[in-house]
């Protein structure tokens, strides 16, 4: 898997926010703000929004076209080093079919979001771009009292060096998926609280495994399957997979119905590894692992490697996953490492 590495971010940079799905940014002022201040004061970047990146949530539903035209004129704007989504929401699928791959193609840079993002990032992987699964503006950026140190340590790692981003760990503070409502003004400076950290569980495999990142959120991946957006079998192929699950907290028999799909696919026999974000509340961790091995040993993948609860997807803080970048999943140490750059 041969993507573009978009150029890393220096103090003093462009960047803009955009609205790909759920146009929370404009219905919540106060909490986009405070992530803008933030990209300003913590990582010394200018911050522009896209043209309709402020408009209220059901304008930006009634509008796919315009998301898809931000999208465009972002990628396409010389002046703007990274695209940053202000949140997800389940309806990016709905800006396919306006989008233009060699806009994206000809002017590569940095794209950072995850959830519902998924999708867009897809549509950077079909046109040769790598891109970057991590937070957005309302989640991590905007995190009620202050930032999370090992969110602000993964940007700067990831975002901003062109050195190999090396060893992940585990949130050594824990981690939280506490409801503080958003709509909410009193509670944006209210620390949510952490549970205590939990380390990473190697449930299967007892290798040393290599491989490019791909992957993003189960419910997304659904959306995108059967279009011309879905990457063909040799994308796939010798991949370390990462899946995570949002808010919605499907139930583990899904999991398992999905998975199943991946190995109808030919997905799964030919990956290298999972890795699997915390779930939501750490709600069916254990169920879902116990799927996830039911499918490997339905299909005789008794070697796998599989990590799971790991500090990535719909928990907080997280650490980022640059597509197409090579990782390794170490199971007699028990580590995982990003063995690339994410960046230029």
């Amino acid at each position: 898997m041969k993507l573009i590495t978009p150029k890393g971010l220096s103090a003093g940079d462009k960047v803009a926010t955009i609205s790909m799905s759920w146009g929370g940014a404009g219905d919540l002022p106060h909490r986009y703000l405070k992530g803008k201040q933030r990209l300003k004061e913590i990582f010394n970047l200018e911050v522009t929004e896209t043209r309709h990146a402020l408009k209220s949530a059901q304008w930006i539903y009634n509008n796919p076209e315009a998301r898809a035209n931000d999208l465009m004129e972002a990628f396409a704007d010389p002046s703007v080093k990274a695209i940053i989504s202000n949140i997800g929401g389940d309806d990016s699928i709905r800006i396919l079919k306006y989008i233009d791959l060699n806009i994206i193609k000809n002017n590569p840079k940095i794209f950072l979001g995850f959830s519902d993002s998924t999708i867009t990032h897809f549509i950077c992987l079909k046109a040769g771009l790598s891109s970057f699964y991590g937070t957005s503006l309302l989640v991590g950026f905007a995190e009620n009292a202050a930032m999370h140190d090992y969110q602000v340590s993964d940007i700067k790692r990831t975002l901003f060096s062109s050195s190999v981003v090396g060893p992940v760990y585990p949130h050594k503070e824990g981690w939280t998926t506490e409801f503080l409502d958003w709509f909410d003004v009193s509670l944006q400076d209210v620390k949510r609280k952490l549970t205590p950290p939990s380390e990473w569980q190697f449930i299967r495999g007892n290798s040393i495994v290599q491989g490019p990142l791909i992957g993003g959120c189960m419910e997304v991946l659904e959306m995108l399957k059967g279009t011309d957006y879905w990457p063909a079998s040799e994308i796939w192929k010798d991949s370390i997979l990462f899946f995570e699950t949002s808010e919605d907290k499907p139930k583990p028999e899904y999991v398992r119905w999905w998975l199943r799909n991946y190995a109808a696919m030919g997905i799964l026999e030919n990956a290298k590894g999972i890795i699997f974000g915390r779930p939501y509340d750490n709600l069916f961790t254990e169920e879902y692992e116990t799927e996830i091995l039911k499918v490997l040993d339905e299909e005789g993948l008794y070697d796998l490697p599989v990590v799971t609860r790991m500090d990535f997807g719909h928990t907080c803080p997280t650490f980022t996953l640059p597509y197409g970048r090579l990782a390794e999943i170490n199971c007699i140490d028990q580590t995982f490492s990003i063995l690339e750059s994410g960046v230029a």
